[in-house]
């Protein structure tokens, strides 16, 4: 039981992993779900302690990603409506185009509106590129502190 506990909590995991740097999954909470798997029904006294090292890890990188891409989007004047119409192009693009229709649909959803909005092409594009960068960044932030929070569930399951 034990097994497939282990396995369980290291998939949904994983799982996150992909979640965060391919947003269609909730990805930092399914790690924390992975954790509190691994607390609730694995057999190690560590598992509370790994769960509580998780959620504060992966608490410090969505608070840290969602200050730091909001931060920059405000440095650049961008509001939040062409960044929403771009997760719905790219969301329409999943479809459209099954792996990296998400991307594609988003930078073009977003380049769109931002052209709409600024209405010039140079000023859109610059707008653009700092917004893709800016969510990048949050990105990475946030599936850096996944990764560790992952690290330290699958150290309390490697020493149960």
């Amino acid at each position: 039981m034990e097994f497939l506990v282990a396995i369980a909590a290291i998939l949904l995991a994983l799982a996150g992993l992909v979640g965060i740097v391919f947003p269609v999954l909730p990805g930092s909470l399914l790690v924390g779900a992975g954790a509190l798997v691994w607390a609730v029904w694995g057999a190690s006294g560590w598992g509370w302690i790994a769960f509580a090292f998780a959620v504060t890890l992966l608490a410090v990188g969505a608070g840290s990603s969602w200050l730091l891409t909001g931060r920059s989007l405000r440095e650049r004047e961008v509001p939040g409506w062409p960044v929403t119409v771009g997760i719905v192009v790219g969301i329409v693009g999943v479809f459209v185009l099954p792996g990296f229709g998400l991307p594609i649909g988003f930078a073009v959803g977003l380049l769109l509106a931002e052209w709409w909005r600024l209405r010039g092409l140079r000023q859109a594009a610059s707008t653009s590129w700092a917004t893709i960068k800016a969510l990048g960044v949050g990105i990475l932030v946030e599936l850096g502190c996944a990764m560790l929070a992952t690290s330290v569930l699958a150290v309390s399951i490697i020493t149960s």
